[in-house]
């Protein structure tokens, strides 16, 4: 088998706004004494990472011409990991942002989705649907029968999956038994642990690929918090993130892609954590870093190779 090819990358690019705004820490402040002249935030989030997980298509099914416009504005070794629209995946809040009574998915709810990857499939930059479920989402036999045809509506598309509720650990033989027929990998996950949270061995179910995602351990802010935000307000530790490095690295002399991406968005913390994750397996950290952000995140500064000059920092939280 061919060396794995390890991507890692953050969930999202974009997020302007709040306590938690990646300006002023990984992109410039906002104005003109600040940015350039078209300045980009996706082309300059692609000078320092080869991916990123989508996850605006979770609340809205984006036009083509958006997709499209994504994929002239990175260069050609990049690759998106879209999240499947939440109409396939969380019934009751599409229904009550919606005002739609929620409804079993039909297979023009799949084409609208299609076309609109299309122009990432096109352009070989489609690299992992991410089909994301609630904890709501128990084992039984009709869950397990949507997720077969959820999966099976994209043949041409590798598909990833996260459960989070522990009923389908519980009956792992079978869960396993589903996924690897259908060729899709089981989503490993990091975050806080509950009552009811599934467990994983981390090992990789299929060849064809291995999807990490870390959300960070922000427990007391999970679901009690003022603002979304807040739930991913958490900055892994190098000592925290070690394991997943170890994991990651065994993983990847077992299957042939390997995706690790870093939820705790919450002042670009995610950046940090990929940047040392990134150093830890020995793929190439790129592009420059403003000395800000790395002011507030030390741990960074051996690892990146070069600084923009400082910018005022923005509070820190």
């Amino acid at each position: 088998m061919e060396p794995c090819h390890i991507r890692i990358g953050t969930s999202g690019w974009s997020y302007p706004s709040g306590a938690g705004s990646w300006n002023g820490v990984f992109y410039p402040p906002r104005g003109r004494r600040h940015r350039p002249r078209g300045f980009d935030e996706l082309s300059y989030y692609a000078e320092h990472f080869d991916t990123v997980e989508v996850n605006s298509t979770f609340y809205g099914v984006p036009t083509p011409r958006t997709t499209r416009s994504w994929v002239t504005r990175t260069p050609d070794r990049f690759e998106f990991s879209i999240k499947i629209h939440q109409q396939f995946t969380h019934p009751k809040m599409f229904g009550a942002a919606t005002g739609a009574t929620p409804t079993a998915r039909t297979t023009s709810d799949v084409d609208v989705f299609r076309a609109a990857i299309e122009p990432l499939l096109d352009a070989g930059k489609l690299g992992v649907l991410l089909a994301q479920f609630p904890p709501s989402f128990h084992n039984d036999g009709s869950t397990r029968e949507y997720l077969a045809w959820l999966i099976a509506a994209f043949p041409d598309c590798p598909v990833a999956v996260e459960l989070r509720h522990r009923s389908w650990s519980d009956e792992v033989g079978e869960t396993l038994t589903l996924l690897n027929r259908l060729g899709a990998a089981w989503v490993q996950i990091d975050e806080p642990k509950f009552r009811f949270s599934i467990t994983q061995s981390h090992l990789p179910n299929v060849k064809g690929l291995y999807y990490m995602r870390l959300h960070g351990r922000n427990a007391d802010k999970w679901w009690h918090h003022d603002a979304a935000e807040e739930r991913y307000d958490y900055l892994y530790s190098t000592t925290e993130l070690q394991p997943f490095a170890e994991t990651a690295s065994a993983a990847s002399r077992l299957v042939k892609k390997l995706y690790l991406y870093l939820n705790n968005h919450f002042a670009a913390k995610a950046v940090a954590n990929a940047v040392v994750l990134k150093h830890k397996l020995d793929v190439p950290v790129e592009g420059e870093y403003p000395a800000s952000f790395v002011e507030r995140y030390p741990d960074v500064k051996v690892l990146v190779p070069s600084t923009r000059p400082s910018r005022p920092l923005l509070p820190l939280t």
